[in-house]
């Protein structure tokens, strides 16, 4: 399941997501939240005729994410992606802010188009009036990603239930693990089920 909120030109797509560090086989999981290009699609079919909506390019990304092994709520695994080449994030970022208030950064993040807390960087590269509707959403944002966090997955089928549609992508993790003999197979057994 996943909640898309779509401007005219940008939109935020906000779910739940479970990863697994390629290094040491951690687990993480909580919301993330991703501002993506909605590029204008050609006009097909009649004036009453549905139009193709498709989410693009990743312009930003917040992983609001706890740790497996660690107390629900710890957020000891948060960062974001200010930048990304291609579809490709940039490596992460951690913030202090983002770990102690998460759901506070996440709102000033919205509200400041990406400018908060971020080094002096520009803003997102979305058109002026996206940009005028966005800064009014925060308060959105934060309400639909809490539903996403971490504390309210407790369970491997209850991670499981909101991620299915990533099935494959979680077991691409597990086959580049690099110390594929740390992975808790018990946990990742509802991905990796036929």
């Amino acid at each position: 399941m996943r909640y898309v909120l779509a401007l005219s030109r940008s939109a935020f797509v906000i779910r739940h997501w479970f990863e697994i560090n390629l290094d040491d086989a951690s687990m993480e999981h909580g919301a993330r939240i991703e501002l993506r290009e909605l590029p204008v699609q050609p006009h097909r079919g009649t004036e009453s005729a549905a139009q193709l909506m498709a989410l693009d390019r990743p312009l930003w990304r917040a992983d609001l994410f706890d740790r497996l092994a660690d107390a629900p709520g710890t957020f000891g695994a948060a960062h974001y992606h200010p930048e990304f080449e291609g579809n490709e994030p940039c490596t992460r970022v951690w913030d202090a802010g983002l770990t102690a208030d998460p759901w506070g950064w996440l709102r000033d993040q919205v509200a400041s188009l990406g400018v908060s807390g971020h080094d002096g960087g520009a803003s997102w590269p979305v058109d002026a009036e996206d940009a005028a509707q966005i800064r009014g959403l925060a308060g959105t944002v934060v309400t639909m990603a809490r539903q996403f966090e971490a504390s309210r997955c407790t369970s491997a089928a209850d991670c499981y239930q909101l991620t299915r549609d990533v099935r494959d992508t979680v077991r691409l993790m597990i086959a580049t693990l690099r110390n594929p003999d740390l992975l808790d197979t018990g946990w990742v057994s509802p991905w990796t089920a036929r």
